[in-house]
């Protein structure tokens, strides 16, 4: 069993949900050890989620921004709004999605369907750079 943990920055994103598959890929290079594993994100804010969802049409995420928004838009009466109006809708949202996510490795890639890409899920107008902590565990190919 081989076990490898890495950071991941991902540079700042506006708000909305950004496939992030491939800087995944190209920042966790051990993916391609692995003959049968695991992939393990964790996101390292509050007020930004990570999500598998539909990786072909771009439609697809203006859709997903859309309906986060109606289930918790900015116009709530919060009592947290000392970092801004988006600042609580955004730590909902989060709790919502979620902040960690477990990904089967197949020799050497990831395991995803075919229509299916991680995303980030920015919910602040501007929320800076992103980190996540990538946990790469699985027997190896050779």
């Amino acid at each position: 069993m081989q076990w490898h943990q890495r950071n991941v920055l991902l540079t700042p994103k506006y708000r909305g949900f950004h496939l992030i598959t491939g800087d995944i890929s190209n920042q966790v290079r051990e993916i391609k050890e692995i003959k049968i594993g695991f992939l393990q994100l964790f996101l390292q804010h509050t007020s930004a989620s990570i999500s598998i969802n539909e990786n072909a049409d771009p439609d697809v995420r203006v859709d997903l921004e859309a309906s986060v928004n109606r289930i918790c838009p900015e116009n709530q009466p919060f009592l947290h709004t000392c970092e801004g109006s988006d600042d609580m809708p955004a730590h909902v949202k989060s709790s919502l999605l979620g902040c960690q996510l477990l990904i089967p490795i197949s020799d050497g890639r990831l395991a995803l369907g075919t229509w299916q890409g991680i995303y980030l899920c920015e919910h602040r107008d501007h929320g800076g750079p992103r980190r996540l902590i990538a946990t790469v565990f699985g027997q190896m190919l050779n």
